[in-house]
C-alpha cells in the first residue's frame, strides 16, 4: 500500500480538457472517492494512474516513485495497481478460481491456488470457485473481480463505478462488504462514483469533480457541512438556489434570511440551501404546492414570491396549506456570485 499524488496533472482529448490542473491525494491505506458526473474527469484519473494513458503535463507518485510526467511512463504491469472495472471485465472462459489466480503468475501452481481461494473466501465466494462468470450474479462478478484486484497485494487498487446497474438493495449490501475486505486489507483505493451516497458511505477523504477540476478535496463531513461553492454542494444533495444582495451581514430569500458575514456588504450573491435544512411549520408565509413521498420523509415543493423551492420534510404537509419556513443554518451557504 502507498499514498498515491496527483500534482497538477492536465490530460486532452482533441483539444478538450479532460483534467485541469488537478492536484490530490489518496490517503495510505484509506479510500479517496472521486465523486461527479459523467464526463468530469474521474475514470480518467483512474485511467492515468493505471497507466493506460499518459499525462499531458503533471506528475502522478505512487509512494515516492514517479509513474507519470512529461518525461516518464512507467508501464502498466509494472505499477502494481489493481483495478475493477465496470463491466468487471472478467476473463470469461476461466473460473472464478483461475480468473482471481490470474495475476499471480510469479506463485507456483499450487499458492496461486491458495491465495486465489484464500481471497474468494474472503468475499464469501469460495463456494463459487469452479463457476464461470456467465454462471455468476451480477454481484458475485463483481466480488470476484475484486477478489483478483486484491490477490496480487497491490500498492493500489482503482474501483471505476463498481456497484453500477445493481438494485439498491444489492448495491447496499455489495457496498458494505466491498468497504470491510478494503479495511481489512488495509489497501490504498481510488473509488469512482456518480453517487453522492456511494461516496459518502465509503470515502475516508473525499473528491469532488466537475468538467476536468477540483471543485473540492476533503473529509465527508466537511464537504458536506461546509461546502466551498454551489458546485460542491449540489454534488451531495439537492439543494435550493437563490440569487440576491448581502445586507446587514445576511442575505434575504422569500423562505428567510440566511448569514452572509463573511461576504462584503451589498455584494451579489448566491444561496444553496439543502432541502433538509427547510424546517416547515404551522403558519404562513409559503403555500405547499406539491407533497411526493421520499422514504421516511416527503419531497415537498413549497411557493413563495413567485420563488419554489423543495423541502424534504417530515410526511405532515398538506396540498395547499400554507406554512411558515425555517432555514437551518447548518445547511445554508452563501456564496459570491464567482464561486
Amino acid at each position: 500500500m502507498s499514498l498515491v499524488t496527483l500534482s497538477r496533472v492536465r490530460r486532452s482529448y482533441g483539444g478538450v480538457r479532460a483534467l485541469d490542473d488537478v492536484s490530490l491525494t489518496a490517503p495510505e491505506a484509506q479510500v479517496l472517492a472521486l465523486l461527479g458526473p459523467s464526463g468530469s474527469g474521474k475514470s480518467t484519473i483512474l485511467r492515468l494512474i493505471a497507466g493506460l494513458e499518459p499525462v499531458d503535463a503533471g506528475e502522478i507518485r505512487i509512494g515516492d516513485e514517479v509513474m507519470s510526467s512529461s518525461a516518464r511512463a512507467v508501464a502498466t504491469e509494472e505499477r502494481r495497481v489493481g483495478m475493477v472495472f465496470q463491466d468487471y471485465s472478467l476473463f470469461p472462459h476461466l473460473t472464478a478460481g483461475a480468473n482471481v489466480a490470474f495475476g499471480l503468475n510469479k506463485l507456483g501452481r499450487a499458492e496461486r491456488e491458495t491465495t486465489a481461494l484464500k481471497w474468494l473466501d474472503r468475499v464469501g465466494l469460495k463456494h463459487r470457485a469452479g463457476s464461470y462468470p456467465h454462471e455468476l450474479s451480477g454481484g458475485e462478478q463483481q466480488r470476484v473481480a475484486l477478489a483478483r484486484a486484491l490477490a496480487p497485494a497491490p500498492r493500489a487498487v482503482l474501483l471505476d463505478e463498481p456497484f453500477s446497474g445493481l438494485d439498491p438493495v444489492l448495491r447496499a449490501e455489495l457496498r458494505d462488504a466491498t468497504l470491510a475486505t478494503l479495511m481489512e486489507a488495509r489497501t490504498t483505493t481510488l473509488f469512482v462514483t456518480h453517487d453522492a451516497e456511494d461516496a459518502l458511505q465509503v470515502a475516508d477523504r473525499l473528491a469532488i469533480m466537475k468538467a476536468g477540476k477540483l471543485l473540492q478535496e476533503s473529509a465527508p463531513r466537511q464537504a458536506y457541512d461546509a461546502p466551498t461553492s454551489i458546485d460542491a454542494a449540489a454534488a451531495l444533495g439537492p439543494i435550493n438556489v437563490f440569487e440576491g444582495r448581502v445586507e446587514h451581514g445576511a442575505m434575504a430569500t422569500p423562505f428567510g434570511a440566511i448569514k452572509a458575514a463573511h461576504l462584503p456588504e451589498g455584494a451579489c450573491a448566491r444561496a444553496a440551501v439543502r432541502a433538509e435544512a427547510l424546517r416547515l411549520i404551522p403558519g404562513d408565509g409559503a403555500r405547499v404546492l406539491s407533497v411526493r413521498p421520499h422514504g421516511a420523509h416527503d419531497v415537498v415543493r413549497i411557493g413563495s414570491g413567485g420563488v419554489v423551492w423543495r423541502a424534504l420534510a417530515p410526511p405532515r404537509s398538506a396540498l395547499g396549506e400554507t406554512v411558515s419556513v425555517e432555514i437551518q443554518p447548518a445547511g445554508a451557504f452563501a456564496f459570491s456570485v464567482s464561486s
